[in-house]
């Protein structure tokens, strides 16, 4: 009985840590403050969305961790969204930055992300050129410094070698 007990307190006691490693992501509410787009670059417009404040209610949002200070969320064609805009700031760095809203009638905070990039979501950029590692590829960009590093490695085996023959030999090192 004690041989089986330890394997069931462990596999229990995993249950129930990753349970409550899991809890927090089902007791939020997803998508509380809708960001549109979701990543912009500096000097892009944004929409911010949220069903949140209920039908016809109001907010008003915070951008200023961003640095575009604050927008208000008013009823927007779809009777129970409040939809606000603001500009991102020029000198904005890249990064992801929190937007939150107030709702008017219920106090209530809700947030969203917004990821300021340099580059356009539409345009990738893909990397071109070789990684400068220092030890990468067996074709580096000079044969020379290739092969001296090929000859420093053949020196240190044979050095290696000649040293386990001697120890093995019993001449001592």
């Amino acid at each position: 009985m004690r041989r089986t007990a330890r394997p069931l307190t462990g596999t229990a006691l995993a249950v129930a840590a990753a349970a409550l490693a899991a809890a927090p992501a089902y007791g939020a509410p997803a998508g509380d403050v809708e960001v549109s787009p979701s990543s912009v670059v500096p000097g892009g417009q944004v929409t911010v969305r949220t069903a949140a404040c209920g039908d016809g209610g109001t907010a008003t949002g915070d951008a200023s961790a961003v640095g575009a200070g604050s927008l208000s969320l008013a009823p927007g064609p779809h009777e129970q969204d409040a939809t606000g805009r603001f500009k991102v700031p020029p000198s904005a760095q890249p990064g992801t930055y929190e937007i939150t809203a107030t709702c008017t009638g219920s106090g209530r905070r809700i947030t969203g992300d917004l990821v300021v990039t340099l580059t356009p979501g539409d345009r990738q950029v893909h990397p071109r050129g070789s990684v400068k590692t220092g030890v990468g590829g067996a074709l580096g960009p000079d044969p020379v410094q290739t092969a001296a590093g090929v000859a420093a490695l053949a020196v240190a085996a044979a050095g290696g070698t000649w040293l386990l023959h001697r120890r093995a030999r019993g001449d001592g090192i």
